[in-house]
């Protein structure tokens, strides 16, 4: 079985990247989400082991020095970052794997992954992101500030993506039909499948 697609997908907080994500696996069986680990509080309604891996400081500074983490970066003071295991034994099992991951943690991706396919998730404009971002109702002026502010930073740094899709107002499900494509198009691309089909054409 060949491998699987690693798709890295990133966004500002509030682009509506888990609705967009939930849509996609809702579609397809041939994806599964890469849980991430912080070191953030749980918001309502999140699990541990579902939505992330909740750990302290501490037991995400440990798995970095055990090497045990594919990537991470620390964002509006808290880690983030991606556990290596599930994700080398995923794509070895041909699954597609999403990692949904900040820019810092996509550029670490792409230099240790040069296959991975990297999509940038933007809202469709400033003032629909800040909308999204008070109607969650569960951070200060200073966090929405903050955030506001770091998606200014990370919007400049999508031109380094292969893919740009844009989640407009109620358009996660168009979305989600946006990176399915993406994903068939990588699947078909020569330089990924040309050895295989000319194997297959030859009987090899």
């Amino acid at each position: 079985m060949r491998n699987g697609l690693l798709l890295v997908v990133s966004g500002p907080a509030g682009s509506g990247k888990g609705t967009v994500l939930s849509e996609l696996l809702g579609k397809s069986s041939d994806f599964c989400y890469s849980v991430s680990a912080t070191t953030r509080a749980p918001r309502p309604g999140e699990q541990d082991g579902v939505n992330y891996f909740f750990l302290t400081r501490a037991e995400f500074e440990k798995r970095i020095a055990e090497r045990r983490m594919l990537e991470y970066t620390e964002y509006v003071g808290n880690y983030y970052g991606t556990p290596r295991d599930y994700v080398d034994a995923a794509l070895a099992d041909g699954k597609n794997v999403i990692l949904e991951i900040e820019v810092d943690g996509a550029a670490q991706v792409k230099r240790l992954f040069p296959s991975a396919v990297l999509v940038f998730l933007c809202p469709p404009d400033l003032e629909t992101l800040e909308r999204r971002l008070r109607g969650r109702n569960t951070e200060t002026e200073e966090v929405i500030a903050r955030r506001l502010q770091k998606a200014k930073e990370e919007i400049m740094h999508a031109t380094e993506y292969d893919y740009i899709v844009v989640n407009e107002e109620g358009g996660a499900a168009r979305a989600a039909e946006e990176l399915l494509a993406v994903a068939q198009a990588e699947r078909l691309r020569a330089g990924r499948c040309a050895e295989e089909r000319i194997r297959s054409f030859l009987g090899a």
